[in-house]
This record gives C-alpha cells, structure tokens and sequence, in this order.
C-alpha cells in the first residue's frame, strides 16, 4: 500500500472519528483527488460531495467564484482556490472542504504560471489553509503530486 494511500485511510479515520463530512473541489486533477478518497472502503461514512470546476463558469455556477476574480487573478490562483473551497464548504453537508485549481500541463503556462503551477486550499468554518506549489513532471505525474499534497494539507487540517 503506497504512502498516499494509508494517508488517504488515516483522514478517514480522523473525519469519522469527529462526525464530520468532506467534500472536494477540483479543477486541474478534474476528480481524481475524489475518486481517491472513494476508494477507501467505508468512505460513504465521510465523504459527502466533489464539484468538478474544470472551467471557469463551473466554478462560478456551482462554487460562486466570483467572475471577475477569475479575470483579475487568474483560474490559476490563492485567490480562486480559496474561493472554491469556500463555495464548496457552504454548497455541502460538509465540516471540512479541500480544493485544488492548477495547470497540469504540457501546455496553458506562462512565464508567471508556470506548467506545475497548483494552489490548494483546505476550508472549515473556523479556518482556511492555502498552500502554493510547483510540481514537476508530466501531466500525469502534476496531477498525481497535487493529490498527495492535497492528502498532507487535509491531513494537517483536521489534526487541530
């Protein structure tokens, strides 16, 4: 069983263990980091809904990003993630949300946001945590490492 894994069945344990429900929303990994979490046997326990936002209505229609935050800082930004973790908390039954929004590549980066660009944010009602990365790799291997730093950033959330 891989790292991700057991840490994937560990924030399970953790959400059951407070009564609380998780929802995901996603944009570059485009429900990966949900299907993840599902795998887990016993997940229904936790797990209460994931918004795939791959466009930018999406993420206006179901998360309320706002539009013109798109405009001004980018799909791509702590700004949005932020937002669409926040959306997805109030659009739920939810205690504690994640997002993920990046550019996963091989193409859509810019000398500012590059391929490997991600920001994720981990939302309850007391707190928001966002992280920024920069993966390397090819598409495949961006989304996989967005999931993972997903995990840890959850993982660290619920911990408090």
């Amino acid at each position: 069983m891989d790292t991700a894994t057991i840490l994937a069945e560990k924030i399970g344990n953790v959400l059951k263990a407070k009564g609380w429900k998780l929802c995901v929303a996603e944009s570059c990994t485009g429900g990966l980091l949900g299907g993840f979490i599902t795998s887990i046997p016993g997940a229904s326990e936790y797990f209460d809904r994931g918004f795939i936002t791959y466009s930018n209505e999406a993420k206006t229609e179901l998360l309320n990003v706002p539009p013109e935050d798109i405009a001004t800082f980018g799909a791509v930004s702590d700004v949005v993630a932020r937002k669409m973790a926040e959306g997805a908390l109030k659009r739920s039954q939810a205690q504690v949300s994640i997002s993920i929004t990046g550019i996963a590549g091989p193409t859509g980066g810019t000398p500012h946001k590059p391929v490997g660009t991600v920001y994720i944010a981990c939302a309850t009602p007391k707190d928001i945590r966002i992280e920024h990365f920069k993966f390397e790799g090819n598409r495949e291997e961006i989304r996989r490492k967005s999931v993972e730093a997903a995990l840890v950033v959850l993982w660290e959330e619920i911990q408090t």
